[in-house]
């Protein structure tokens, strides 16, 4: 970004420079201080979790100091809110004209969700060697209870899995920025789109979000792209390497591709037969757009969708709550959970009917402990509540009618940007009050380190010997 303010000749220079110059003294004067104090290798399952939580923290409150010393944010707390919301890819912002932005801002706006798509301890860990076991508990602790069932990796080596997981979150990127360049886009514009949709962020460099180039051809590479973001990194690495067989056995890429569908065409459908969006094809761009949109927790906007027939806005609604594949970049509740979920509803039933009988939870042939369903009936539940009372609290700590605060805490936990109400696609965030504001950043981490990363931190059993 520092060098990018030369390159277009414009003034937010001293910004970045005084940003680099500050936390590169934070970062010489901590080592000079405590390199000697603790190896990383001796770094224990609670101080992993503590790590990794003021991490976010830290970085996030020196991430947002470019636009407070420039001017474009002056208020550090929606400064912090922006960042922070670039770093867990949510894409809520509290900016009312982006492209008033100089481009070093918009692309150091823009890195936040590049790091964060991937995970701020994990871009650590994939760039310094000899972490050893304690790379492991600092990439669990990030990835979190929600993150994947099985906890699998996808080589035996933590730094290689790493490695392999850059490598295609990269080669997403770099596929997506040659096809948005050939579709005429500017190669500055196409980073910044391909990164809001491979890392599932939303950030746009435009007021109207990527509905502003109205092209067709921008919206299906997006479409495209948008689920693949979603899509669980290990099916991914799999069809690299040829396991074609996993992938086509892949219980939840199944569930993920049969709710894509089914929602995406229950929203064009509506949309078409009530002669909102003219040609069936074009119902079908913007449904599906929109659909995967949400429910990959992207928040790219191409129309204001409160404005749809009351079932589409049903179906979008929907897609808050669902989320896409775990071991993605997108975060919240995903397939995976409701697949558990619904499978335990019909052993369950089952049972009712033969209640001698004995048959195993399994996924993918795999027969699921009770001990991960328990762990994802809990984590379905503690999200749940969390909505229940985010919601109330936004009520009483800034002004907003009750369905647009629990929307602002489900856009918020679950990491998708825009929702509805005073939060909706043509709204945003700067209306919140400075108190509301904190509460949301603080949402948007426990969304990112799947909330029990950051409440295990509150507990009291977590600071006993």
């Amino acid at each position: 970004p520092f060098g990018c303010t030369f390159l277009y000749n414009e003034p937010d220079w001293y910004a970045l420079l005084l940003t680099i110059a500050l936390s590169a003294s934070m970062g010489i004067v901590l080592w000079l201080g405590f390199r000697k104090s603790q190896r990383l290798d001796e770094l224990k399952a609670k101080e992993g979790f503590v790590l990794v939580a003021f991490c976010w923290i830290v970085i996030t409150a020196v991430s947002a100091l470019p636009f407070v010393w420039h001017g474009a944010i002056p208020s550090f707390t929606e400064a912090f809110f922006e960042v922070m919301s670039g770093y867990t890819t949510t894409g809520a912002t509290v900016l009312t004209n982006i492209e008033a932005l100089p481009h070093g801002l918009l692309l150091w706006r823009t890195l936040t969700h590049f790091v964060g798509g991937m995970g701020v301890v994990v871009l650590y860990l994939t760039l310094f060697a000899g972490i050893g076991s304690s790379g492991l508990r600092l990439f669990q602790a990030e990835a979190a209870p929600g993150q994947s069932v099985g906890g699998r990796r996808l080589v035996p080596r933590i730094r290689e899995t790493i490695r392999w997981l850059w490598g295609i979150y990269v080669g997403l990127h770099v596929i997506q920025i040659i096809l948005l360049c050939a579709g005429g886009m500017s190669l500055f514009d196409a980073f910044i789109h391909a990164t809001s949709t491979v890392a599932t962020s939303g950030f746009s460099n435009r007021n109207g979000s990527l509905g502003a180039y109205g092209s067709a051809y921008f919206e299906w590479v997006c479409i495209v792209f948008m689920l693949l973001g979603g899509l669980d990194f290990t099916l991914q690495h799999k069809c690299l390497v040829g396991r074609w067989k996993d992938v086509r056995h892949s219980t939840e890429l199944k569930a993920y591709l049969g709710v894509v569908l089914a929602l995406g065409l229950g929203a064009s459908l509506v949309l078409w037969t009530h002669n909102t969006h003219g040609s069936l094809l074009d119902a079908l761009r913007d449904g599906f757009f929109q659909i995967i949109s949400i429910l990959t927790t992207t928040g790219l906007v191409t129309d204001n969708y409160e404005q749809w027939p009351q079932a589409a806005q049903a179906l979008l609604f929907l897609c808050l709550f669902i989320g896409a594949c775990a071991g993605s970049t997108t975060s919240g509740l995903r397939i995976i959970h409701f697949v558990l979920i619904w499978r335990h509803i019909q052993l369950a039933l089952r049972h009712t009917i033969q209640p001698r009988s004995v048959h195993p939870l399994r996924v993918n042939g795999e027969t699921i402990e009770a001990s991960v369903l328990g762990a994802v009936l809990g984590y379905f539940a503690l999200n749940i509540l969390y909505v229940l009372g985010g919601g109330v609290l936004m009520t009483l700590l800034s002004e907003m009618d009750w369905w647009s605060a629990f929307n602002s805490v489900m856009a918020t936990l679950w990491n998708v940007g825009p929702a509805f109400g005073m939060v909706g696609p043509t709204q945003n965030f700067a209306h919140i009050s400075d108190a509301g504001t904190w509460f949301l950043s603080l949402t948007m981490l426990a969304g990112r380190l799947d909330i029990y990363a950051l409440l295990v931190l509150l507990h009291p059993a977590f600071w006993r010997r």
